[in-house]
């Protein structure tokens, strides 16, 4: 067994690992993306079946899939905005709807909200954008179908037949290959908002129908834009320790 790093030197680099906001235009190499999958298929696997595809999409696939998302936000937002146009249109034409593999929408349990309230409001925050303006809070969620600039989106599917098996293999996965993208100074973004269309990605690649989209990976070099700098917090492990009866 070969080991090259010492505990807390990999403790510093899993801790300084960030999301990637706004990405370079430059490209990856293909070859360095191919780096990256094979470092993630080192990650455990149910019975190693590996129930996971992933569609790769740069050059003119990736701005077809990013132009169509786009289109659809665009629609969506006109339905949220005052008037009743907007809302007619998406409902007579269904065109920005969600049509997602998985469910995408889920209300937040009442014990987990806090948590979520707290990161957007300090994100939006350090972006100086003010929770009244939903003008600004619209373009910035927008961002997601830019893949925040990024010149290569990974689109993860997972096996059906698997169910949450399928799920919790895909995470393992991502996570081997947003470290690994980090270790060759790469930024990654994890996207569940790239999985509310899964039309316009299956366009693009042969997909088995027992495939379903769960979510996308935004890689790309980092730019020194301003929200790259922004640091979520990271839970205290007594957080999430259970109690036990002792």
């Amino acid at each position: 067994m070969t080991k090259n790093t010492s505990g807390p030197e990999f403790s510093d680099f899993l801790a300084s690992r960030r999301t990637t906001r706004d990405f370079l235009t430059t490209p990856v190499p293909e070859e360095l993306i191919d780096q990256l999958l094979t470092d993630a298929m080192t990650a455990p696997s149910w019975s190693n079946t590996r129930p996971y595809l992933v569609g790769i999409a740069s050059g003119e696939r990736r701005d077809r899939i990013s132009k169509e998302f786009l289109s659809r936000w665009e629609a969506a937002s006109a339905a949220l905005k005052p008037g009743i146009m907007g809302k007619l249109k998406l409902f007579i034409t269904r065109y920005g709807l969600p049509k997602s593999d998985y469910k995408v929408f889920r209300p937040y349990p009442n014990d987990l909200k806090p948590r979520q309230q707290k990161v957007g409001a300090e994100l939006y925050g350090f972006l100086e954008i003010p929770r009244d303006d939903k003008q600004k809070r619209q373009a910035q969620w927008g961002r997601n179908y830019e893949f925040f600039g990024a010149p290569v989106s990974l689109f993860i599917f997972t096996h059906s037949g698997l169910g949450e098996y399928s799920v919790s293999d895909a995470g393992l996965f991502m996570q081997n290959l947003m470290l690994s993208a980090h270790a060759q100074g790469l930024g990654s973004c994890a996207q569940g908002a790239s999985a509310l269309w899964a039309e316009p990605v299956r366009a693009e690649f042969k997909v088995p129908k027992e495939y379903k989209l769960l979510c996308g990976i935004a890689i790309g070099y980092q730019s020194d834009a301003k929200v790259n700098s922004f640091q979520a917090d990271r839970l205290p492990i007594s957080e999430i320790k259970l109690a036990t009866d002792d």
